[in-house]
């Protein structure tokens, strides 16, 4: 399913896994309300409910405000009724394992309605900026949940490419999410932007998330602050002490088993 949204004169805020983090999602709010940017000129690159407590709060906070999702894997499984996230881990991991806690969670607590919702959000988004087109993903176009790093091969970022412009024709730019990690890649096609998520850290030891704002052509990566230590304690509440609670506190992910070596760190760093 493809949605184009024309052209967004205007800065454009990117922000991936709002992961039912609705207090993260409150922020991000406020953030874009300072600065001036409507909903209409923020995108969301997918998975709206994960990891956190709050999965029917932020999904009602995407709708209301009408801001446009891409379809992510967790949309994808919850929207047909699948038994799993459908994240892409590998069988038997750590994330695999931890991922049947939260999503049995959200599955019990997202309604009718909201899977519809859900079910209605684009594979693809596309729009023009300042002359540019862009198109919106979550994780690769071959495969929604496919994981793609800093340092993915060249070959990895070409053979997405190909598929995007086989789908919604020549882009400039490729904006997506789902590996939690905000980078920039220059490819011989164009910048493939990963803004990153704001519903968890991104393994860096602080407990801030990030989004992007795209503004005059030029992609700026900002950090997001909020209330961590309510959406911890919900967590805590509703049970979920898997790992994920103590993410949000210490900014390290409870394993490492979907990063590539590169990006992995010492377990010194983390004390």
């Amino acid at each position: 399913m493809l949605r184009d949204l024309g052209t967004l004169d205007g800065p454009v805020l990117l922000f991936g896994g709002p992961y039912s983090n609705s207090d993260a999602l409150e922020a991000l709010m406020r953030a874009a309300g300072k600065a001036g940017i409507p909903p209409g000129q923020m995108i969301c690159t997918g998975d709206a409910v994960a990891y956190c407590a709050a999965p029917s709060e932020t999904v009602d906070m995407l709708r209301d405000a009408g801001i446009c999702v891409v379809a992510g894997n967790c949309e994808k499984q919850l929207a047909s009724g699948a038994d799993n996230c459908g994240c892409g881990f590998d069988e038997g991991s750590a994330c695999e394992l931890l991922s049947g806690s939260w999503y049995s969670y959200a599955a019990a607590r997202i309604d009718p309605e909201q899977r519809a919702w859900m079910a209605s959000c684009p594979d693809v988004t596309v729009f023009e900026h300042q002359g540019a087109r862009y198109a919106v993903i979550h994780g690769g176009m071959t495969d929604v949940a496919r994981f793609i790093w800093p340092d993915s091969l060249d070959a990895v970022f070409a053979e997405e490419w190909a598929a995007v412009e086989a789908a919604v024709g020549a882009v400039d730019h490729v904006i997506a999410g789902h590996s939690g990690i905000p980078f920039i890649r220059e490819t011989g096609a164009g910048r493939w932007i990963n803004a990153g998520v704001i519903g968890m850290p991104p393994h860096d030891g602080r407990q801030q998330t990030r989004y992007a704002v795209l503004e005059g052509g030029e992609v700026l990566i900002h950090k997001l602050s909020y209330d961590v230590t309510a959406a911890a304690a919900r967590m805590a509440e509703a049970g979920l002490v898997q790992g994920y609670d103590r993410a949000l506190l210490s900014g390290y992910w409870p394993s490492e088993d979907v990063l590539p070596p590169s990006l992995r760190l010492p377990s010194l760093a983390r004390g």
